[in-house]
């Protein structure tokens, strides 16, 4: 049982109907619904009476409304002693995926640090499905995972696009690959090269066995997050495929230990997106809201493939 869901609950109480308690909460009605029904399967009570007009609360759930008052009023005054005790120092637990940590992450944080210097950032490398957990279970507060385009989002979280990619194979500037204009799926495959794959789990790790389509490379690595394939190719272990924003701008890249070349299949068909992800709930520490709106803030500020952050 979380908190939001008996949020949810009081909502449609409030407001009367399950449609406008959507539109308030800015969640889409079938998942606000979605929501309920597993608390009303974790309960065993019909919280909401659902018609063809529209669902409201049920007889049943009105009982049950005194003690969801009684949980939330509880938990309000938790979080607000917390704001007390933390409003001076807080440490803010962001989870990552491991990529864009050069033209965002490092810039965001190094911004953030200038503004809250009494606040501590721990950042945690996570595959996605772990940083989803921790998102909702409240042991990290900000998220940030890729998608591809069209990929279903958590109705539980709030999802934010902060910046747009294609996948790029990622290799060194003397492997015999660089000096085509684009690599295609063959080539990875072929032995010229070893390829160096992300774990299961990973966003490339789905999209490398897609474009693969069932060809198996003859000798490949696996490791976790595009930091680690960066420097495995670097270091001469191979070629990876990575989204562009983990690759341009980085300090290997302008050092010219590795570069980048399209994929001859893909052409710009297939888009990477960076997302950052927190909890829907009412309250949110100010030291979260500001890290968040300031990484929204440096994605919609144009950038030059090579730009450092100041």
């Amino acid at each position: 049982m979380r908190i939001e869901q008996l949020e949810y609950i009081a909502a449609v109480t409030r407001l009367g109907s399950l449609r406008r308690a959507a539109e308030e909460l800015h969640l889409s009605q079938p998942a606000l619904s979605e929501t309920v029904r597993n608390l009303e399967r974790e309960l065993g009570v019909d919280l909401l009476e659902r018609k063809r007009s529209g669902a409201t609360i049920s007889a049943e759930g009105r009982e049950l409304l005194p003690h969801i008052a009684t949980v939330i009023e509880a938990v309000d005054r938790l979080r607000g002693a917390a704001g007390d005790q933390h409003r001076v120092s807080r440490m803010i637990r962001l989870g990552t995926v491991n990529t864009a940590t050069v033209p965002l992450l490092i810039p965001a944080v190094r911004e953030f640090r200038a503004t809250h210097p009494v606040t501590q950032v721990e950042v945690v490398g996570a595959q996605q499905t772990e940083i989803h957990r921790a998102l909702l279970e409240g042991s990290v507060d900000l998220g940030l995972v890729n998608y591809l385009r069209g990929d279903d989002v958590p109705p539980d979280l709030e999802t934010t696009e902060l910046l747009r990619g294609r996948p790029v194979v990622c290799l060194r500037p003397d492997s015999p690959l660089a000096a085509r204009p684009t690599v295609s799926a063959a080539d990875l495959v072929d032995g010229r090269e070893p390829l160096i794959v992300m774990r299961s789990g990973y966003l490339m790790h789905r999209f490398i066995h897609r474009l693969l389509a069932g060809r198996t490379p003859s000798f490949s690595y696996s490791t976790d997050g595009a930091e680690m394939g960066k420097l495995m190719v670097a270091e001469g272990l191979g070629v990876t495929v990575l989204p562009d924003f983990s690759v341009i701008g980085d300090p290997l890249e302008r050092g010219g230990a590795i570069t980048h070349r399209p994929l001859a299949e893909d052409g710009e068909a297939t888009e990477v997106l960076l997302v950052i992800q927190r909890r829907r709930s009412g309250s949110v520490p100010r030291a979260v809201r500001d890290l968040h709106q300031l990484f929204v803030r440096r994605a919609d500020t144009p950038r030059t493939p090579w730009a450092t952050a100041p």
